[in-house]
């Protein structure tokens, strides 16, 4: 079996696949940072119900993946494979457990990188230090294993981030910070700036909090989708503002994948990216009919990766491989 772990926001997402069986299970990261390293190695292997020996290779996600620029063997990379663990999101160390015990398990592993200015990407988008986390690098590699050559992925749930791929290659990404806000998270417009000035708050904090639920009296994502579900008018308004700015997002990396040569079809992917009501507005916002992927896509395609850095895959998606699964 080959398993992907997928760091999301507020859980873990393990997939296990075993040729056409599909296997999988969440941990909430709150969850996973009471662990001991064998529990957690526990869990994995009962809720995927494999033993130990029978895993061939787990491809892990961290935080920014922003200290590599490879697929690495999980036991080459230091801290973690990131530059710093400070910066845009929520540190709960439920990450940090799951990596620590598949690295110290024996089991093994490599590590997926985000896309950053290191990155082999298009070098215009480098003006931003960071593009995107590693798990969406998974949710990209699942697509194309769909199929799908040239697309632009957006993935929106907590925060919203956009991916281009050409000709199978990742060209470049938007990151949460950048532009399209999410349920929770967005960039810091005018007043954040004078706010993280003031000593108000962090910009962490700041960043944290530039969602569309700042504007509602909705607590997350699930109480925004029952005040949709009785057409409550906060409740659309904020669903439309997050359609919006990602159909404006999607369009921006429409136009990288143009400035290569390629057209590519548009995918939706993420808590967010499944519902029906942002769905038909992006695809009348964009005059298409995008492609859904579900949450689950993360982890699988990080599944499908470790399934074929296994099967010695010299690159993934353009992204350099440096593992040797016969040492």
């Amino acid at each position: 079996m080959f398993i992907g772990i997928d760091h999301g926001t507020t859980a873990m997402r393990f997939v296990g696949i075993a040729g056409d069986r599909i296997k999988k299970f969440e941990l909430l990261r709150s969850d996973a940072a009471v662990m001991s390293g064998p529990q957690i190695i526990d869990s994995i292997t009962g809720h995927l119900e494999i033993s130990r020996s029978e895993i061939e290779l787990i491809a892990v996600t961290y935080s920014m993946g922003d200290g590599i620029t490879a697929i690495e063997d999980i036991n080459s990379v230091e801290a973690r494979g990131v530059q710093s663990i400070e910066g845009a999101g929520k540190k709960t160390g439920g990450g940090a457990r799951v990596f620590d015990a598949v690295r110290n398990s024996g089991i093994p592993a490599v590590l997926i990188p985000g896309i950053h200015a290191k990155s082999n990407t298009d070098p215009r988008m480098n003006i931003f230090s960071h593009s995107t986390s590693p798990e969406k690098i998974g949710i990209a590699y699942h697509a194309r294993c769909q199929g799908y050559n040239n697309f632009v992925v957006s993935d929106i749930s907590s925060n919203t981030v956009t991916l281009g791929v050409a000709n199978g290659l990742v060209i470049g990404a938007i990151d949460a910070c950048i532009f399209a806000p999410g349920v929770h998270h967005g960039p810091l417009d005018l007043q954040d700036i004078r706010d993280v000035d003031a000593g108000i708050c962090t910009a962490n904090e700041a960043f944290m909090c530039a969602g569309v639920l700042k504007n509602t009296s909705y607590a997350d994502i699930e109480k925004l989708l029952e005040g949709a579900a009785r057409d409550e008018e906060s409740a659309l308004l904020a669903l439309d503002t997050i359609a919006l700015f990602a159909a404006m997002e999607i369009a921006s990396i429409e136009i990288l994948l143009k400035d290569h040569g390629y057209k590519g079809e548009i995918i939706l992917a993420g808590s967010v990216g499944e519902v029906d009501h942002v769905v038909d507005k992006i695809n009348n916002h964009l005059g298409v009919k995008c492609h859904i992927l579900g949450k689950w896509s993360a982890a699988i395609g990080c599944a499908e990766i470790a399934r074929d850095v296994f099967g010695e895959s010299g690159d993934i998606l353009g992204i350099d491989v440096n593992y040797n699964c016969s040492a």
